[in-house]
């Protein structure tokens, strides 16, 4: 959230100064600063091309993990500083001297001019779940190659410019929704198309963040205390900041840093406790259940209570512990441990089933592209723009360091030992509930771990046991815990573990909080077009209703990825991947119509390229999870499979009383596939049908853009300009 949010923090984000005015590409609008621009930019290129070479070719030898970071620098800051300002030129034509919605609509609350680097903040705390943390991690399966290259690749020339244009073309008309622009832009049918599979998606994304924060928590006292502290802890500072001491952004912020590590500490101190360790150490359900309730909270409370608090302190530990890892990792300058590919590219795989193509591309979303990132382009970061230039930094920016942050979590994954990698990360009906069983398995693939192996991981992190304990999050702080303790101190292990889950829940619930709240208003919406009282979003009567029906709908998710033998994960994460990278494709159709219609057809490629890849790969994958034969791979052949086995009465024992929910919760999977896949194209097909008639000079929807004023506004600061 804005520090606007905050009474009395307004005057923060509007200090006095001028903008310096940039030639698109250039350091300066001289000869030598272009020159000089010119001389970086192929020093950088150089330098990213033989990073990214070393990574690639040398297979036969231990990779340092400083190959990748000097990789992703340069990648990151050649599409930056050349690729979206071009964009920001050619594409978009950024004006500075044109009003933005936060100017003319300003009202205080919603509409605010913000300084640039404070949307920056915002908007990176709202973009950043846990998709560039736990996709990552679970695609380091398939080896650090393939999930490190479609990082990079995809985040500068897909995820990177998504995330940018969606926020400009927001910002020009006003700050409307994805669905509102696909409606009034495409036509009605397909934005219909584009508000119902959106609204269905988001249920899915928050049911998967859900999954991996209960993962994280489940029979682990000391994880579930420090992430249930971070609760109260926003909602002290939330009064804090509002009742307490108004205003006082910075002292909020230094006491809700403090509180947020002595959480952590003090987890310690309940998981020693033979009284307190039983009050936190639970089993899935009663976990999921906790968090559907905290959903539900979130999205009725009062935005300075819970959701503006806990996104302010968010931030500030977001980008901290990023740094600390950037750190760490070059001090330690680690050598990654496991293979540039493993045999698992051929869809065998015990994290996930399916081949490494298409399914990287859908297991890392957040990382490379999201569509999630588009609801937050077009909610509430284009009500804080001051200036059309500081989309760049925004949305471009923003989803840069989230990329980072996907780099970050590939290295932390695959530091570890393969075979402690696979026995975090698969569950037991893959490998057996016993110990012994599972290191059997998982040694029978070439992986060498012993029991004796995982009992003192397990010790050293303050754990029971790390087995199985799936969804990304454990390992991924398994890894940063080995970073940050051989980095500044082995000796506090359990607490750098502890440290990472808390950062992780705090990505995480960040995402279900304001997830759920923007899905509150959607719900609204469509609740409306009823009956219009149920579409007032003051109203409390439809508050708690549209609440219910969007926790209802997406606990539902959660609870069934909770009692699933293989940990959820397996089958969620797929729905989740296919799902999120449906809406990207949405968005992006959204924009290429647009650019089309503004008659700047030989520049869609930026939106239609990135669009045509993602289209294609989201589609196979799709095909595959419906109409698959194998059992591990397709929805339908799952429940087919499960049913026979059943009816047969070959099922352990443990397993034959959820075995008739899991076969409904397949076929369920395989119908949403079906009907998110035909959504997507429906929204494509009318994209290309807007595309012909403004090619052949047939009469399209008008241009839903706001009419030009100009700024009274100082550029980056939002100050009234002085005469």
């Amino acid at each position: 959230m804005s520090l606007a949010y905050f009474p009395g923090t307004c005057d923060y984000a509007q200090p006095p100064g001028q903008r310096l005015m940039l030639e698109p590409g250039g350091l300066v609008s001289s000869i030598g600063g272009q020159m000089a621009n010119k001389i970086l930019g192929i020093v950088l290129a150089i330098i990213a091309a033989l990073a990214i070479g070393g990574i690639a070719l040398y297979r036969n030898e231990p990779i340092n993990a400083l190959w990748i970071i000097v990789a992703a620098v340069c990648v990151y800051t050649l599409g930056y500083r050349f690729y979206a300002a071009w964009i920001a030129a050619k594409v978009l034509s950024a004006d500075a001297t044109r009003a933005t919605p936060a100017e003319r609509l300003n009202n205080g609350r919603d509409y605010v001019p913000t300084h640039r680097w404070v949307v920056f903040g915002h908007h990176f705390a709202a973009i950043a779940g846990p998709g560039p943390l736990v996709g990552p991690t679970l695609a380091a399966q398939f080896g650090y190659l393939p999930g490190t290259l479609w990082i990079l690749v995809g985040s500068v020339l897909g995820g990177c410019v998504q995330d940018m244009v969606i926020l400009f073309l927001s910002t020009r008309r006003n700050g409307k929704s994805l669905g509102q622009m696909a409606r009034e832009e495409l036509g009605p049918f397909g934005g219909l198309s584009a508000l119902i599979g959106t609204l269905m998606i988001m249920i899915i994304l928050i049911a998967v963040l859900g999954l991996v924060v209960v993962n994280a928590m489940k029979h682990s006292p000391w994880a579930t205390s420090t992430v249930a502290a971070t609760i109260p802890i926003a909602i002290f500072i939330g009064f804090f900041l509002r009742r307490i001491r108004p205003g006082r952004v910075l002292e909020g912020t230094l006491l809700g840093v403090i509180l947020l590590v002595a959480s952590v500490w003090g987890g310690g101190l309940i998981n020693e406790s033979a009284t307190l360790r039983g009050w936190f150490d639970h089993a899935g359900p009663p976990l999921a259940l906790a968090v559907i309730a905290y959903g539900w909270l979130a999205a009725i409370l009062p935005v300075w209570l819970l959701l503006a608090p806990r996104d302010y302190l968010s931030t500030f530990l977001k980008l901290g512990v990023v740094a600390l890892l950037a750190v760490a990792i070059i001090i330690m300058h680690p050598t990654l441990k496991m293979p540039a590919i493993t045999q698992f590219i051929d869809g065998t795989g015990p994290v996930f089933t399916g081949k490494v193509f298409p399914f990287v591309f859908i297991t890392i979303a957040c990382g490379a592209i999201s569509g999630f990132h588009a609801l937050v382009s077009s909610g509430t970061t284009p009500k804080l723009i001051t200036n059309e230039e500081d989309c760049r930094l925004a949305g471009y920016g923003s989803m840069a360091l989230e990329s980072f942050v996907g780099i970050m979590a590939m290295i932390a994954a695959t530091l570890l030992d393969p075979g402690v990698y696979f026995a975090i990360n698969t569950g037991t009906g893959i490998v057996g509930a016993a110990a012994v069983d599972a290191v059997q398995t998982i040694s029978s693939w070439g992986f060498p771990v012993t029991v004796d192996q995982m009992q003192d991981l397990a010790k050293e992190m303050g754990e029971s046991t790390l087995f199985a304990r799936t969804g990304g999050a454990p390992s991924l702080a398994v890894g940063m815990a080995s970073i940050f303790g051989t980095s500044f101190g082995r000796g506090l292990m359990s607490v750098w573990y502890h440290f990472a889950i808390m950062f992780e829940a705090v990505f995480i619930l960040t995402t279900v909080d304001a997830g759920t709240r923007v899905g509150r208003f959607m719900v609204q919406d469509l609740l409306g077009q009823m009956w219009k009282p149920l579409g007032n979003t003051s109203s409390w009567p439809s508050t708690l209703i549209a609440s219910t029906l969007i926790v209802a709908g997406w606990g539902y998710f959660l609870y069934i990825g909770v009692i699933d033998p293989n940990g959820g994960i397996n089958i969620l994460w797929p729905l989740f991947g296919i799902s999120n990278q449906m809406l990207a494709c949405i968005a992006l159709s959204v924009a290429t119509g647009i650019i089309i219609k503004k008659g700047k057809i030989r520049y869609a490629f930026v939106t239609a390229g990135p669009l045509a890849f993602l289209a294609t790969v989201t589609t196979v994958a799709a095909f595959q999870k419906i109409f698959s034969a194998d059992p591990k791979l397709g929805f339908f052949a799952a429940a087919d499979d499960l049913a026979t086995k059943l009816a047969a009465g070959s099922l352990p024992a443990d397993r034959i009383a959820s075995a008739p929910q899991l076969i409904f919760n397949q076929n369920l999977d395989g119908w949403l596939t079906v009907f998110f896949t035909l959504v997507l194209w429906f929204v494509i097909a009318d994209m290309l049908r807007v595309a012909y008639c403004r090619l052949t000079g047939r009469a399209v929807p008008a241009s839903s853009e706001a009419p030009y004023q100009p700024t009274k506004l100082n550029g980056t600061t939002g100050a009234p300009a002085h005469a």
